[in-house]
């Protein structure tokens, strides 16, 4: 089953970045439930399938999320060495970002590079976080990277939803100047 997608061109420092599709289409604010505020949220198909993943634990739309981004990089082409997945930023039993990863490098018979990057450095819920220089100071020295796995090579950074882009930004920085990476493209499931 194929899922449909809107690729969006992302801007910042990499050498070219979309997102699949927006993550939400629209949410209306219904009322409260206690204390907690209660929206009627309508996502895209493929912001819905990475919600199901993420707080559903649904494994079947790792598949799918894989299909998509396959089908996508089929027809953007980027010259790739390795697929380098966000390092997660909460602890789950099955990591989202990796779990989709590991799926699509296997589908395009790319290696896969978990250990190009690494999180050395605890930083907050960067979705709680508002201004974009308070994101940035939190991540700064917040990412290692693996130089003798990304010199001179074109690598994909692939994430599951692109909100200010303060993370995917700082961490193409580390992979060009400290992994001294020769290109780093970027592909997130949904954008904001």
């Amino acid at each position: 089953m194929s899922v449909e997608i809107k690729p969006r061109q992302l801007k910042g420092p990499w050498t070219d970045g979309y997102a699949l599709h927006v993550h939400m289409l629209s949410s209306t604010f219904i009322g409260y439930n206690g204390p907690y505020p209660r929206f009627d949220s309508v996502r895209s198909p493929v912001g819905e399938l990475l919600y199901q993943l993420k707080y559903r634990n649904d494994q079947t739309a790792v598949d799918q999320l894989a299909e998509a981004a396959e089908g996508f990089l089929k027809t953007w082409k980027p010259p790739l060495d390795a697929i380098v997945p966000v390092p997660p930023s909460i602890a789950r039993t099955h990591q989202p970002v990796i779990a989709v990863a590991t799926a699509l490098a296997t589908r395009m018979k790319i290696p896969l590079c978990a250990s190009c990057v690494s999180k050395v450095k605890q930083t907050p819920q960067l979705k709680d976080v508002f201004e974009y220089d308070k994101r940035a100071e939190a991540l700064k020295d917040a990412f290692s990277v693996a130089k003798k796995e990304t010199a001179g090579k074109n690598l994909l950074l692939f994430d599951d939803l692109f909100g200010s882009g303060a993370t995917v930004s700082h961490i193409v920085e580390v992979l060009k100047n400290s992994g001294a990476a020769k290109a780093v493209y970027l592909l997130t499931l949904t954008t904001k």
